[in-house]
Protein backbone atom coordinates (compact mmCIF):
# COMPACT_ATOMS: atom_id res chain seq x y z
CA UNK A 1 0.00 0.00 0.00
CA UNK A 2 1.46 3.41 -0.91
CA UNK A 3 2.38 5.59 2.03
CA UNK A 4 0.13 8.53 2.73
CA UNK A 5 2.67 10.45 4.85
CA UNK A 6 6.38 10.94 4.27
CA UNK A 7 6.99 12.85 7.52
CA UNK A 8 5.43 11.91 10.88
CA UNK A 9 5.95 14.48 13.63
CA UNK A 10 5.35 13.61 17.27
CA UNK A 11 4.87 15.80 20.27
CA UNK A 12 7.06 14.51 23.15
CA UNK A 13 5.51 15.00 26.61
CA UNK A 14 2.24 13.12 26.99
CA UNK A 15 2.46 11.61 23.50
CA UNK A 16 5.66 9.55 23.55
CA UNK A 17 6.96 10.28 27.05
CA UNK A 18 4.82 9.56 30.13
CA UNK A 19 5.62 12.84 31.85
CA UNK A 20 2.31 14.65 32.39
CA UNK A 21 2.15 13.99 36.14
CA UNK A 22 5.81 14.97 36.56
CA UNK A 23 5.34 18.28 34.72
CA UNK A 24 2.26 19.16 36.78
CA UNK A 25 4.04 18.32 40.03
CA UNK A 26 7.13 20.35 39.11
CA UNK A 27 5.01 23.36 38.17
CA UNK A 28 3.18 23.16 41.49
CA UNK A 29 6.42 22.78 43.45
CA UNK A 30 8.01 25.72 41.63
CA UNK A 31 5.03 27.90 42.56
CA UNK A 32 5.31 26.83 46.21
CA UNK A 33 9.04 27.68 46.18
CA UNK A 34 8.11 31.29 45.39
CA UNK A 35 5.34 31.38 47.99
CA UNK A 36 2.60 31.28 45.33
CA UNK A 37 -0.65 29.35 45.32
CA UNK A 38 0.09 26.30 43.14
CA UNK A 39 -2.07 25.86 40.03
CA UNK A 40 -4.60 23.03 39.96
CA UNK A 41 -3.76 19.81 38.16
CA UNK A 42 -6.14 20.73 35.33
CA UNK A 43 -4.72 24.23 34.95
CA UNK A 44 -1.11 23.02 34.98
CA UNK A 45 -1.80 20.16 32.57
CA UNK A 46 -3.51 22.48 30.09
CA UNK A 47 -0.28 24.37 29.37
CA UNK A 48 1.79 21.28 28.56
CA UNK A 49 3.17 21.72 25.06
CA UNK A 50 3.67 25.48 25.32
CA UNK A 51 7.09 27.05 25.78
CA UNK A 52 8.01 27.20 29.47
CA UNK A 53 7.66 30.91 30.20
CA UNK A 54 4.43 31.17 28.20
CA UNK A 55 3.11 28.14 30.10
CA UNK A 56 4.00 29.64 33.47
CA UNK A 57 2.37 32.94 32.54
CA UNK A 58 -0.85 31.11 31.74
CA UNK A 59 -0.81 28.75 34.73
CA UNK A 60 0.23 31.46 37.21
CA UNK A 61 -1.12 34.76 35.88
CA UNK A 62 -0.60 38.04 37.68
CA UNK A 63 2.97 37.42 38.82
CA UNK A 64 5.44 40.28 38.40
CA UNK A 65 6.84 39.67 34.88
CA UNK A 66 10.38 39.96 36.22
CA UNK A 67 9.79 36.87 38.38
CA UNK A 68 8.79 34.42 35.64
CA UNK A 69 12.44 33.58 34.80
CA UNK A 70 12.98 32.76 38.49
CA UNK A 71 9.88 30.59 38.46
CA UNK A 72 11.19 28.88 35.34
CA UNK A 73 14.50 28.15 37.08
CA UNK A 74 12.69 26.50 39.98
CA UNK A 75 10.61 24.43 37.54
CA UNK A 76 13.74 23.24 35.73
CA UNK A 77 15.39 22.40 39.05
CA UNK A 78 12.56 20.10 40.06
CA UNK A 79 12.14 18.64 36.56
CA UNK A 80 15.76 17.69 35.97
CA UNK A 81 16.00 16.26 39.49
CA UNK A 82 13.11 13.88 38.76
CA UNK A 83 13.14 13.29 34.99
CA UNK A 84 14.82 9.89 35.43
CA UNK A 85 11.65 8.65 37.16
CA UNK A 86 9.55 8.58 33.98
CA UNK A 87 9.98 6.93 30.60
CA UNK A 88 8.28 6.19 27.29
CA UNK A 89 4.73 4.91 27.19
CA UNK A 90 4.51 1.15 26.75
CA UNK A 91 4.62 0.24 23.07
CA UNK A 92 6.26 3.46 21.86
CA UNK A 93 9.74 2.01 21.06
CA UNK A 94 8.22 -0.74 18.93
CA UNK A 95 5.89 1.66 17.15
CA UNK A 96 8.72 4.02 16.23
CA UNK A 97 10.90 1.15 15.02
CA UNK A 98 8.09 -0.11 12.78
CA UNK A 99 7.52 3.33 11.29
CA UNK A 100 11.25 3.74 10.72
CA UNK A 101 11.36 0.38 8.93
CA UNK A 102 8.62 1.67 6.58
CA UNK A 103 10.94 4.57 5.66
CA UNK A 104 8.92 7.40 7.14
CA UNK A 105 10.89 10.38 8.30
CA UNK A 106 10.29 10.77 12.04
CA UNK A 107 10.50 14.06 13.91
CA UNK A 108 9.69 15.67 17.26
CA UNK A 109 8.07 19.09 17.75
CA UNK A 110 7.96 19.94 21.45
CA UNK A 111 7.47 22.71 23.95
CA UNK A 112 10.54 21.45 25.82
CA UNK A 113 13.86 23.26 25.75
CA UNK A 114 16.71 21.92 23.63
CA UNK A 115 18.52 20.80 26.76
CA UNK A 116 15.39 19.11 28.07
CA UNK A 117 14.71 17.21 24.86
CA UNK A 118 18.32 16.18 24.35
CA UNK A 119 18.52 14.82 27.89
CA UNK A 120 15.22 12.96 27.48
CA UNK A 121 16.32 11.43 24.19
CA UNK A 122 19.61 10.33 25.72
CA UNK A 123 17.83 8.84 28.73
CA UNK A 124 15.69 6.56 26.53
CA UNK A 125 18.50 5.91 24.00
CA UNK A 126 16.74 7.59 21.06
CA UNK A 127 19.19 10.32 20.08
CA UNK A 128 19.66 8.81 16.61
CA UNK A 129 16.12 7.56 15.96
CA UNK A 130 14.55 10.87 14.93
CA UNK A 131 15.49 12.54 11.68
CA UNK A 132 14.65 16.04 12.93
CA UNK A 133 13.61 17.84 16.11
CA UNK A 134 12.42 21.30 17.07
CA UNK A 135 12.13 22.81 20.56
CA UNK A 136 10.34 25.89 21.84
CA UNK A 137 13.52 27.77 22.75
CA UNK A 138 15.02 27.54 19.25
CA UNK A 139 11.94 28.46 17.21
CA UNK A 140 8.42 29.77 17.86
CA UNK A 141 6.38 27.84 20.43
CA UNK A 142 3.08 26.07 19.77
CA UNK A 143 0.59 26.75 18.30
CA UNK A 144 2.65 28.99 16.03
CA UNK A 145 3.23 26.80 12.93
CA UNK A 146 6.93 27.62 12.67
CA UNK A 147 8.09 24.27 14.12
CA UNK A 148 6.23 22.26 11.52
CA UNK A 149 7.04 24.64 8.68
CA UNK A 150 10.76 24.34 9.45
CA UNK A 151 10.59 20.54 9.59
CA UNK A 152 8.67 20.36 6.31
CA UNK A 153 11.26 22.61 4.64
CA UNK A 154 14.09 20.51 6.08
CA UNK A 155 12.76 17.34 4.44
CA UNK A 156 11.10 18.89 1.41
CA UNK A 157 7.67 17.55 2.38
CA UNK A 158 4.33 19.19 1.60
CA UNK A 159 1.73 19.75 4.36
CA UNK A 160 -0.63 17.07 3.03
CA UNK A 161 2.24 14.53 3.27
CA UNK A 162 3.00 15.49 6.89
CA UNK A 163 1.20 14.10 9.95
CA UNK A 164 1.29 15.72 13.40
CA UNK A 165 0.54 13.52 16.45
CA UNK A 166 -0.07 15.04 19.87
CA UNK A 167 -2.00 14.95 23.14
CA UNK A 168 -3.02 18.61 23.46
CA UNK A 169 -5.10 21.18 21.65
CA UNK A 170 -1.85 23.13 21.18
CA UNK A 171 -0.53 20.28 19.02
CA UNK A 172 -3.71 20.11 16.98
CA UNK A 173 -3.85 23.88 16.52
CA UNK A 174 -0.20 23.76 15.45
CA UNK A 175 -1.08 21.23 12.77
CA UNK A 176 -4.10 23.24 11.63
CA UNK A 177 -2.02 26.42 11.42
CA UNK A 178 0.56 24.61 9.29
CA UNK A 179 -2.08 23.04 7.05
CA UNK A 180 -1.24 19.48 8.14
CA UNK A 181 -3.47 16.54 9.09
CA UNK A 182 -3.31 15.48 12.73
CA UNK A 183 -3.91 12.56 15.06
CA UNK A 184 -4.82 13.04 18.73
CA UNK A 185 -4.05 10.80 21.71
CA UNK A 186 -6.07 10.97 24.93
CA UNK A 187 -3.63 9.33 27.36
CA UNK A 188 -1.68 12.59 27.86
CA UNK A 189 -2.66 16.04 29.11
CA UNK A 190 -5.92 17.13 27.44
CA UNK A 191 -9.41 15.69 27.54
CA UNK A 192 -11.05 13.74 24.71
CA UNK A 193 -13.75 16.27 23.86
CA UNK A 194 -11.39 19.22 23.54
CA UNK A 195 -9.23 17.21 21.12
CA UNK A 196 -12.15 15.94 19.04
CA UNK A 197 -13.20 19.53 18.34
CA UNK A 198 -10.19 19.86 16.01
CA UNK A 199 -11.45 16.96 13.86
CA UNK A 200 -8.25 14.87 13.89
CA UNK A 201 -8.04 11.84 11.63
CA UNK A 202 -8.00 9.63 14.73
CA UNK A 203 -8.49 10.01 18.47
CA UNK A 204 -6.45 7.17 19.99
CA UNK A 205 -6.96 6.16 23.61
CA UNK A 206 -3.80 4.04 23.84
CA UNK A 207 -0.57 3.29 22.00
CA UNK A 208 -1.74 -0.04 20.48
CA UNK A 209 -4.68 1.76 18.82
CA UNK A 210 -2.34 4.45 17.53
CA UNK A 211 0.05 1.81 16.19
CA UNK A 212 -2.64 -0.17 14.39
CA UNK A 213 -4.04 2.95 12.73
CA UNK A 214 -0.63 4.22 11.64
CA UNK A 215 0.45 0.91 10.14
CA UNK A 216 -2.84 0.68 8.23
CA UNK A 217 -3.25 4.32 7.19
CA UNK A 218 0.06 6.19 7.27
Amino acid sequence: MPQRFDLIVFDWDGTLFDSTALIVNCMQRAAADLGLEPPSREHAAYVIGMGLIEALQYALPGLDPARYPELGQRYRHHYFASAHEVTLFDGVPGLLSELKARHHWLAVATGKSRRGLDEALAAVDMKTLFDGTRTADETAGKPNPQMLLELMREFGVEPERTLMIGDTTHDLQLARNAGCPAVAVTYGAHEHESLRGFEPLLVAHDVPTLRDWLLANA
